[in-house]
């Protein structure tokens, strides 16, 4: 049986008492604690303090203004992907936050802890007494990388299913600390190092994910591969969005048939690469028809080039780069369907 280390919980009902208690060195944030938990009991993280957010009400609530649309970090992902503002707006989001997992864990797990899902690798993810066997590694208790054997830099791959879809969704992130507010683009908040992916200080929280309401006809879906349908992380995953205009004949504010449709933007963000996701210039695709087959074709191929899956999670990594083509044909066949409708 894996036990909890011993550690203090603080549960302040506002966010400014939250702060101050991140304010002991080596305190945590925890919300549904679906990752840090098991982390914990792998001693992957030791901290003195946990606080949590679950008491504060200013974290809760998904309120639609007239530009942008305010995602509460302590919203789950069970309410996320069941709000009808969501699945209107940001379909990729509804999908990607409605297949994490399991319902129980979708339940508790919420959409700032998801941005925050901890690296994987499956060297480190494992009980302190089978890292011992192999000396650790550079995320924990050890000086060698066993993924990329003389790298001076952790590969554990960020596997969150939210975060690509966010980011093709412009998403912001609001962080709040002792020196004030700031705002981040997602796209911008991760560096490709496993061991500290994400650039925010120790004593900030965030408290709201931003997105904006796209101002015309737009597609966005979310898909990844996992070998069972629950549980499992995610062991590739695409998310796409394409901005529309309308095709010949068609209205502007219809897209009409959305094969015929011009792509007047294009985002594509693959994850579970590396500890940062990737994201995809497409500008060869603008003024081009979305359900073209050679579109298709030269998108898949492009990924495919493009993503190199290093054999940080399990199943081998050129058995997965082969799936990237699959699941992104899969996916764009969505988006030229009603279920890709946004």
């Amino acid at each position: 049986m894996l036990r909890l280390p011993s550690f203090e919980v603080i549960a302040p009902e506002t966010l400014e008492d939250a702060v101050a208690a991140l304010a002991r060195p080596g305190a945590r944030v925890i919300a549904g604690g679906t990752d840090l938990l098991p982390n914990l009991k792998h001693r992957l993280d030791t901290p003195p303090r946990l606080v949590s957010v679950q008491r504060i009400a200013d974290l809760r609530g998904i309120v639609r203004r007239p530009d942008a649309v305010a995602i509460g970090a302590a919203v789950t992902l069970a309410e996320l992907s069941a709000d009808p503002d969501i699945a209107a707006l940001f379909p990729s989001l509804a999908q990607a936050a409605g297949v994490v997992a399991s319902p129980p864990i979708r339940n508790m797990a919420t959409i700032g802890g998801n941005i925050h899902l901890d690296t994987r690798c499956r060297y480190v993810n494992q009980s302190a007494f089978w890292r011992s066997a192999i000396h650790g590694c550079l995320k924990a208790d050890g000086e060698v990388c066993h993924v990329v054997p003389g790298g001076q830099r952790c590969v554990a791959a960020m596997s969150a299913d939210c975060v690509p879809a966010l980011i093709t969704l412009d998403a912001e992130i609001v962080l709040v600390g002792p020196r004030g507010t700031r705002t981040v683009r997602l796209v911008d908040y991760y560096r490709n190092d496993g061991t500290a992916h994400i650039k925010k200080d120790a004593d900030e929280i965030m408290s709201e994910v931003r997105l904006p309401i796209p101002t015309g006809p737009t597609r966005a879906t979310y898909v990844k591969w996992t070998v069972r349908q629950s549980i499992d992380f995610p062991l590739l995953s695409v998310a796409l969005r394409f901005d529309l205009a309308p095709a010949a004949g068609d209205s502007v504010g219809d897209p009409g048939d959305a094969r015929r449709a011009k792509i007047a933007a294009a985002k594509v963000c693959v994850g579970v690469l590396n500890a940062r996701p990737r994201v995809l210039h497409t500008d060869r695709l603008i003024g081009r028809e979305l359900g073209d087959d050679a579109v298709i074709d030269e998108l898949c191929a492009s990924i495919y080039q493009r993503c190199r899956p290093l054999e940080n999670v399990p199943y081998e990594a050129p058995y997965r780069r082969k799936m990237l083509p699959v699941y992104t044909r899969r996916a764009m066949t969505q988006l030229v369907s009603s279920a890709g409708v946004g």
